[in-house]
């Protein structure tokens, strides 16, 4: 259970992120919830996982799903580049996040 609810806190970081964006461009009141509501369930969520994954794992997860997932909706919806390069390091960041939970025992 820990687990899903780590890999559901990396995703509300990601729709936190996207309402960042939409905030940027887009100062209402719709964004701004969006932003918070993305931030507070992630956060919490991080919370629940951290009670029975380690904080560094827990930690790592978090931020490689917020990053993988902020670069690919970047990619997917905003045009970003999507150089070979890119793609590369971002499965790199997926394998460390794999190598972990396979050494980590959790």
């Amino acid at each position: 259970m820990a687990w899903i609810a780590l890999v559901f806190a990396g995703l509300f970081e990601v729709v936190g992120v996207l309402a960042m964006n939409r905030l940027k461009e887009k100062k209402d009141k719709l964004s701004m919830l969006m932003l918070v509501l993305g931030f507070i369930i992630s956060f919490s969520l991080l919370s629940v996982a951290m009670k029975s994954i380690s904080m560094g794992t827990a930690y790592a997860v978090w931020t490689a799903i917020g990053t993988v997932g902020g670069t690919l909706v970047g990619m997917l919806l905003y045009g970003e580049p999507r150089q070979p390069r890119r793609i590369f390091f971002l499965a790199l960041v997926v394998s460390a996040v794999v190598g972990l939970k396979a050494i980590g025992g959790e």
